[in-house]
């Protein structure tokens, strides 16, 4: 009898095995620390509808240096060391700050990393856009605060190479080639615009309008 009960429970904890394998294909990675939550669809919705819709500025006068970053936000940490510990799993630091071993996960391409140099932190509004959308008549002070904003959801740890690709183009230029992360992406978009006051133009606002309608 206990050569019977022996094997029933194997069995049975072999078939819940093959179930949990089979729930971690469905929902990608296990859960991680990420940028914060952006505002709902459909609160991304109502705010599109709000914001100023016209023609890009130029951008005449543009330099990343006038944003500064990274800061240091605490300690010896500077805003990128601060976002690769927040995004990553079972991340360590030296003395410095800087992470010498971890994994991240990048939701934009679904791709895996366990080196940090193979890591960029994207600001979701990039910075020449933000530029061309009112960040030009800011002060220098409220650009840098935009440009290492923790609050927001304007930063996340993504592969360094799709972030290059991404350049600073808007969503009726790019998007994530991992389509699972379309919705996030263009809430978490027009989550900072709206917060900041930044302007969308015509066709921007459109493809932000057509992601929206599938989440």
């Amino acid at each position: 009898m206990s050569g019977v009960y022996a094997r029933q429970r194997a069995g049975a904890l072999a078939a819940l095995t093959a179930a949990a394998a089979a729930v971690s294909l469905l929902t990608g990675p296990p859960a991680q620390a990420a940028p914060p939550t952006p505002i709902s669809a459909t609160t991304a919705r109502t705010y599109l509808g709000e914001l100023t819709v016209k023609a890009e500025g130029s951008s005449t006068g543009y330099s990343r240096d006038k944003f500064p970053h990274w800061i240091t936000q605490s300690g010896a940490c500077n805003t990128r060391e601060v976002v690769l510990k927040r995004d990553g799993t079972n991340v360590q630091q030296d003395s410095s700050c800087a992470a010498t071993s971890g994994s991240w996960y990048s939701p934009y391409d679904g791709a895996t990393w366990s080196a940090a140099s193979d890591v960029d932190i994207d600001h979701v509004i990039p910075l020449a856009e933000a530029w061309r959308s009112g960040a030009s008549s800011w002060t220098t002070a409220r650009r840098q605060s935009f440009a290492n904003d923790l609050a927001q959801p304007q930063l996340i740890a993504v592969t360094d190479n799709v972030n290059q690709a991404k350049g600073d183009q808007d969503p009726a230029e790019w998007l994530p080639p991992r389509t699972a992360y379309t919705c996030m992406y263009v809430r978490m978009w027009v989550d900072v615009k709206h917060h900041y006051g930044l302007s969308v133009d015509s066709a921007e606002k459109s493809a932000l309008q057509s992601a929206l309608s599938g989440c």
